[in-house]
């Protein structure tokens, strides 16, 4: 299954310079999911980040993923609830066990691999890891919340 931006948005209360999922390429509802971000250098981040050594931040492939996992649980909802996605969003609670393997550069294209660790009611555990080029470079166990507004 594909979800565009234009989908992503009417999911995530996210918008720019902040929504960090460009498309979903993949979806198992209640299981995982796949989507990715392309990552350019004309992203506010690199100015500061490094200057003349643009790495792009690892609370940012963090974030993504964590965006990511939040479209996979609205869309593992039931139908009726994901029509009401205006009326709700997704807290972010934990991050464990993070690590960042290799650096992010413009021009890269960073795919998010989220799968379901565990679920309990509104409370979702995701197993995150971010691949440029078949190379993961961050994972972390995230763990969020769906609540109303």
């Amino acid at each position: 299954m594909l979800i565009d931006i234009v989908e992503i948005q009417k999911i995530l209360p996210h918008r720019y310079p902040f929504l960090l999922v460009d498309r979903i390429t993949e979806i198992q509802e209640g299981h995982l999911i796949e989507g990715y971000k392309n990552v350019t250098i004309s992203e506010g981040v690199f100015q500061g980040h490094f200057p003349g050594h643009p790495i792009y931040p690892g609370v940012m492939i963090i974030e993504g993923m964590a965006q990511a996992g939040g479209v996979l649980a609205f869309k593992s909802l039931p139908i009726e609830e994901q029509n009401q996605a205006d009326t709700k969003v997704v807290y972010f609670m934990s991050i464990d066990n993070a690590k960042f393997r290799a650096p992010v550069t413009p021009g890269d294209k960073l795919v998010y691999k989220i799968v379901v660790m565990k679920r309990k009611g509104a409370v979702w555990q995701f197993d995150a890891k971010a691949y440029v080029d078949d190379k993961v470079v961050a994972q972390a166990e995230l763990k969020a919340m769906i609540v109303d507004k």
